[in-house]
């Protein structure tokens, strides 16, 4: 029997989204002189450029790239770069894992593509992404936050492609390295590396993605919040702190202080490194442990944010217990797998985490192991 650990980890937060606040968050923190004014304001525009301007800064976007802040979330980003941008080519949709699994069904049935090939792995593993047409438009995710499946490199992507290639990066972005030169659409939610609150989206094009924005109209019809372009030519308001619809000017001042937090520890390399010792730290506990797994079974292609966890020969009962046990301790909230996953456990390392919390977090996950399995022997 294990013995009930002593030292919980100081922050339970593990949510692979919304996830944890940076490290000495609070409320009273944040700026609230924007409150209860327009976002159409001098003061609302400023902050929304500001928010924009920064992201540039600590994510390292190159000029020949625009961001624009967005409804919806990254499914809102993601879901108007494809009903603005998709069918004046062949698209190929790469999907390993749910969300991935989502565009697919919004190409497929919804958009109903003419000329769509799906290009599928498994859950924990990766598609052979050299083998996907670059005169085709593809649609793929960075990083799989419900399989723990990340691309390595984009050296898949050649300079030459004809087609563009619009990559879901939300798990993706502030953690893992993106070549930008061969990404035309980037889409991401600061809720999820940067610990903001949920709602919005980033969405951020390369010159080619515009040029098809200006030279190409959809056959279906755009609804409100996803159109671009107006009389032909791009909406640049979009790209420097005007929104399509009303934001949440809570939530961005809470992506600012985010981003703020990211620029004083080091920027983008610091949170690199943060996510990197994080999951490195999960994967010594992995590595020592026998009733756990990584679903990612290839080192080179395994996440450093969204770490998800198999528990080969388990009842998919166990890891909800687990779950559910140490939540109700305070222990660690949301560690659950993603509904569609394979039954496991998925702990959040982003650069918002503490290392020290991970460490902790292994004997927890122990002992509940071993009161779960207890409990199921003697019932």
């Amino acid at each position: 029997m294990i013995d009930r650990p002593n030292v919980p980890p100081a922050r339970a937060f593990f949510s692979s989204g919304p996830c944890a606040k940076r490290p000495g968050w609070t409320p009273d923190q944040l700026k609230t002189d924007v409150l209860g004014r327009s976002h159409r304001s001098k003061l609302g525009k400023a902050r929304l450029k500001l928010a924009i301007d920064m992201t540039r800064e600590v994510l390292q976007v190159p000029d020949t790239h625009l961001i624009g802040i967005v409804p919806a979330s990254d499914t809102g980003a993601f879901e108007m770069a494809m009903w603005s941008m998709l069918g004046q080519r062949p698209v190929t949709m790469a999907a390993w894992e749910s969300f991935g699994e989502g565009w697919v069904t919004d190409a497929v049935k919804q958009l109903k593509l003419a000329d769509c090939t799906v290009v599928n792995a498994a859950y924990g593993e990766l598609p052979d992404l050299t083998r996907v047409p670059q005169s085709h438009d593809v649609c793929f995710t960075w990083n799989g936050t419900t399989s723990g499946v990340r691309v390595p490199n984009g050296d898949w992507i050649r300079d030459d492609r004809e087609g563009l290639m619009l990559c879901d990066a939300t798990s993706a972005v502030f953690a893992q390295e993106l070549p930008w030169a061969k990404l035309d659409v980037v889409t991401y939610s600061w809720q999820k590396v940067l610990g903001g609150e949920g709602g919005h989206g980033v969405l951020i094009l390369g010159p080619r993605a515009v040029e098809r924005l200006e030279s190409y109209v959809p056959a279906w019809p755009l609804p409100k919040i996803f159109r671009l372009t107006s009389k032909g030519k791009l909406i640049a308001s979009i790209f420097e702190g005007e929104t399509i619809n009303t934001p949440s000017m809570l939530a961005v001042e809470d992506y600012i202080d985010a981003l703020t937090w990211a620029k004083s520890i080091g920027g983008l390399q610091e949170l690199y490194a943060r996510a990197d010792a994080n999951a490195a730290a999960l994967d010594r506990w992995v590595e020592a442990t026998p009733w756990v797994a990584h679903l990612a079974t290839e080192p080179g292609t395994r996440s450093n944010t969204s770490v998800c966890l198999s528990l080969p020969g388990a009842s998919p009962d166990v890891p909800k217990a687990i779950a559910s046990l140490l939540e109700k301790e305070g222990v660690a909230f949301d560690i659950g797998g993603y509904r569609d996953a394979p039954p496991g456990l998925r702990i959040w390392c982003g650069g918002t985490v503490e290392t020290a919390d991970i460490v902790a977090l292994g004997p927890w996950l122990d002992w509940a192991h071993a009161q779960v399995t207890q409990q199921a022997v003697a019932a």
